[in-house]
């Protein structure tokens, strides 16, 4: 028997001793690479970014000169390194192709570290990456699973959609591989290749409902991750998978009743990461869907009294199963849980935990307020978290949880935190304690005491909308001017010529009722001022125009004030008195002053002492009262009646009426004998969609409107000169004088009366022809920028011979490339020319804006 007979080439076998022999020649005669361990250390010996440079610069020379050799002995280790050095930053591009040699070697560890180059080097922008395929399509039909599931993660990784096209019939094919490990590996796989082709996912759908009745948890945990991406990806897939609720409900308990599993326990917690996963699951196929919810609502219920807290990972669980209870139709039993859970983490000792709970609680608080207001006192707490990112969270859920009920204890804790809080938080708290005090103060005494409150302790950091609202408030409130003016004098006198708003608010409200601060009898409750003389008062002036630290604009409130004080002061017997005389002096500096709106005050101004003199006490009169515009029903901006007395309780917005006092505005034109300008036209009471108008607005759209052609009186004038709004000189706002790209198409004009910071805004004028007194304005809002413009507000005012209807907006958040509409109807009282004042407010990229136009070129009304 010769050696043929028993398998042995002697030929095949000569031929294998001489290769290993000239393997093992060139081998010793090429010298050993550096090792990776050796290149770290020495990188990290580097002392200077140079050094670093140095060495990186050296092994990269010597790995191309390895590459260029054809070196396949030492290949696998230069690879290595490349990688390290490319996790490092540097350029690595040109050991692409090698990391495809080893790919495509026969040995597992070069596979290995070709493969992983292969996920750190290439992308489907390298021409490189097309010839992996065929590798990856050898490797998949590969014997050794091993080498399956370096090929389908690196599938996964890296796939085109070429590629994915092309492969995913392998993939789906192993999905339903005997082997467990393979399985799994192609359940991921699937994951990363709908993620890239969603189409594709109609492929897998069968292979992919059989997951879940796997034993296998790792199995288990990627069917139910596909069957999520699914779910997210399409709205039939969604409807098809919640067939398989009971079997995901059955996984979950089985889970929480299991005894204890080495190879799946977590902290006491068997397998979290598939019950976290399952939950998400649950969250998605319950949303909006009350059978569906209701066939989990037991099982979140165990889930959240049986989950062990003291650990980490159970909260985990809970967190979720708080946000799938929140996010089903769940019951409200189930929900107050829910909320109790949050209520504990907040009473965690993990700063992350407290935050999570704060951050969903400020999400779930408009579903289930009450719940949220048990807990009212611990959110309270958190306000004086050292963690600034908790205390803005719990800021935040502060200001949802105001209401009726607790508007003062609330308001008390909040001013508190104002007086302490960072910088960075004065600006948004002053504001919202201010929206807040606007919404559900009990009476105007509060209000105002609470506004003070906010100058003060907000100083600089006050917004501009604030010193509007405070200086309105106190016009409308005749019975509570002599309290507002003696304690903003006292708030003052205390050395805060450093906080502008306060000085502004102070000064207007000086300037205008002067004569209440020093003559009037001060009621029980005021703090009256002791041995308080003019000269007193023109001190405190006279330093707070000459101190450095005031900007122009407050310098400007204090020169109108001081202006006003002339008319304000009792001139005795002492004709002209001392204080008048020092009076003049001081507006007669600043005829010479270095900025040109002051120096404009002071001339104009001294002209009111000599050359005007006989017109100074008319054009410095009191303002008459500015009344609240409150928001109607159906959208419509209407006036609200009359006074309210101290303690009288501000009634709900129910219970507004609809209907509108001609003579709210009489006193804001300036003359009793022009009539109303129509606001609005309402039609019903009902209570759907309200459109919000705060107390400014009405203020600041007609201001400045010609609301007729009769000569404008001096109590017009003295409107202009002191409105609040404008309190010096004319608007900057952006003016529309004409029609931008006007056309006519039928009975339906078209213009854009606004644009700008990537918001345009369109009016589609239509009259309809049995209706000539009547115009429809379909407003049209569209942003063109990157991100979405919130809290949009759209207001109009129009003339007294008009009346204005303005039903609800689509919408107050425009997305990019998104629009919001609303429909205004102007009908007319008698034919004219219909003028248009127009409010547009809304938070951009830059933060908030306030934006003013005017329309004037609309068709005349009752012509056909």
């Amino acid at each position: 028997m010769n050696a043929s007979e028993h398998g042995f080439n002697p030929a095949f076998n000569m031929a294998s001793i001489k290769q290993a022999f000239n393997e093992a020649v060139e081998r010793v005669r090429m010298p050993a690479p550096t090792r990776l361990r050796d290149l770290i250390r020495q990188i990290r010996a580097a002392r200077t970014a140079a050094e670093e440079r140095t060495v990186v610069n050296k092994e990269c020379a010597y790995i191309r000169s390895t590459f260029r050799e054809e070196d396949s002995v030492w290949r696998c280790r230069n690879i290595a390194k490349l990688l390290y050095i490319h996790m490092l930053g540097y350029p690595a591009h040109f050991g692409q192709l090698e990391c495809l040699k080893l790919i495509a070697s026969t040995r597992f560890t070069d596979k290995r570290i070709g493969y992983l180059g292969a996920m750190l080097l290439l992308d489907e922008r390298q021409d490189v990456h097309l010839l992996i395929t065929n590798c990856l399509k050898n490797d998949l039909n590969s014997t050794t699973q091993f080498v399956i599931g370096l090929a389908l993660c690196t599938l996964g990784a890296i796939a085109s959609p070429g590629m994915a096209r092309d492969l995913a019939a392998e993939v789906e094919r192993l999905m339903k591989s005997p082997n467990a490990y393979i399985r799994k590996k192609a359940a991921l796989c699937a994951f990363r290749i709908i993620r890239r082709v969603p189409e594709l996912m109609e492929m897998f759908l069968p292979a992919t409902r059989s997951l879940l009745t796997e034993k296998n948890h790792g199995v288990l945990i990627t069917g139910v991750t596909l069957i999520t991406e699914m779910c997210e990806n399409s709205i039939d897939t969604l409807n098809h998978f919640k067939k398989i609720v009971p079997n995901l409900v059955r996984i979950l308990k089985n889970l929480i009743l299991a005894g204890y599993s080495p190879e799946h326990d977590v902290s006491g917690v068997s397998d979290p990461f598939l019950q976290v996963k399952i939950l998400r699951l649950l969250r998605i196929l319950g949303h909006n869907d009350v059978e569906t919810s209701e066939a989990m609502n037991d099982i979140l219920a165990q889930v959240a009294t049986n989950t062990e807290t003291s650990k980490n990972v159970g909260n985990t669980i809970l967190y979720e199963t708080v946000l799938s209870i929140m996010d089903i139709k769940s019951e409200s039993g189930l929900r107050v849980l829910a909320v109790n859970i949050l209520g504990r983490f907040l009473l965690n000792n993990d700063k992350n935990i407290r935050y999570v709970a704060l951050n969903t609680l400020l999400k779930t608080v408009y579903v289930d307020t009450s719940a949220v207001q048990r807990h009212r006192s611990t959110i309270l707490e958190c306000l004086k978290d050292p963690d600034v990112s908790i205390r803005r969270r719990a800021m935040e859920l502060s200001f949802a949880l105001v209401n009726t009920s607790n508007i003062k204890n609330m308001m008390k804790e909040l001013l508190l935190f104002l007086e302490r809080a960072d910088p960075e938080f004065k600006a948004q708290c002053s504001s919202n304690i201010v929206m807040s005090a606007e919404r559900y103060a009990p009476n105007k005494r509060w209000h105002l005491e609470t506004l003070f409150k906010v100058l003060v302790a907000a100083g600089n950091y006050v917004r501009d909308d604030v010193v509007a609202c405070t200086i309105q408030l106190i016009s409308e409130t005749q019975t509570q001017q002599a309290y507002a003016v003696n304690a903003l004098w006292h708030a003052l006198e205390k050395d805060t010529f450093d906080k502008q708003p306060l000085a502004q608010v102070a000064t207007w409200c000086i300037g205008e009722y002067g004569d209440l601060l020093l003559y009037a009898q001060p009621h029980e409750d005021v703090e009256a001022p002791v041995n308080l003389t003019e000269d007193d008062v023109i001190d405190v002036y006279q330093r707070l125009l000459w101190s450095p630290q005031n900007t122009v604009i407050t310098k400007q409130y204090t020169l109108l004030s001081l202006t006003k004080l002339s008319t304000r002061f009792q001139c005795g017997n002492d004709r002209p008195p001392r204080f008048y005389r020092k009076i003049r002096q001081i507006i007669d500096t600043f005829g010479s002053n270095l900025h040109i709106e002051l120096q404009q005050r002071g001339i104009e101004f001294s002209q009111l002492f000599r050359k005007y003199d006989h017109l100074r006490l008319a054009l410095l009169e009191r303002m008459p009262p500015m009344e609240t515009a409150k928001p109607q029903a159906n959208g419509i901006i209407g006036i609200a009646n009359g006074d309210q007395d101290v303690e009288e309780e501000k009634p709900p917005i129910e219970q507004v009426s609809a209907s509108t006092d001609s003579s709210a505005l009489l006193d804001l034109l300036g003359s009793s004998d022009l009539g109303m300008p129509s606001i609005s036209s309402p039609t019903t009471t009902a209570l759907p969609a309200i459109t919000p108008v705060t107390n400014n607005n009405l203020l600041d759209l007609l201001g400045g409107l010609d609301l007729s052609t009769t000569p404008a009186s001096p109590a017009s004038v003295i409107g202009q000169i002191q409105s609040p709004s404008q309190p010096f000189g004319p608007s900057t706002n952006f003016m529309v004088d004409g029609l931008l790209n006007s056309t006519a198409q039928n009975d339906a004009q078209t213009m854009v009366i606004f644009d700008n910071n990537g918001l345009k805004i369109t009016f589609t004028v239509e009259r309809p022809d049995d209706l000539p007194d009547l115009l429809v304005i379909n407003m049209t809002a569209v942003n063109s920028n990157i991100i979405s413009l919130t809290d949009f507000v759209f207001s109009a005012a129009v003339p007294r011979a008009f009346q204005l209807q303005m039903l609800s907006p689509s919408g107050t958040v425009i997305a990019p490339s998104g629009q919001v509409t609303q429909v205004l109807k102007v009908s007319s009282l008698n034919n004219g020319v219909l003028r248009m004042r127009l409010r547009i407010s809304y938070t951009g990229p830059s933060g908030p804006v306030l934006e003013q136009t005017e329309v004037n070129n609309f068709p005349l009304m009752g012509v056909q």
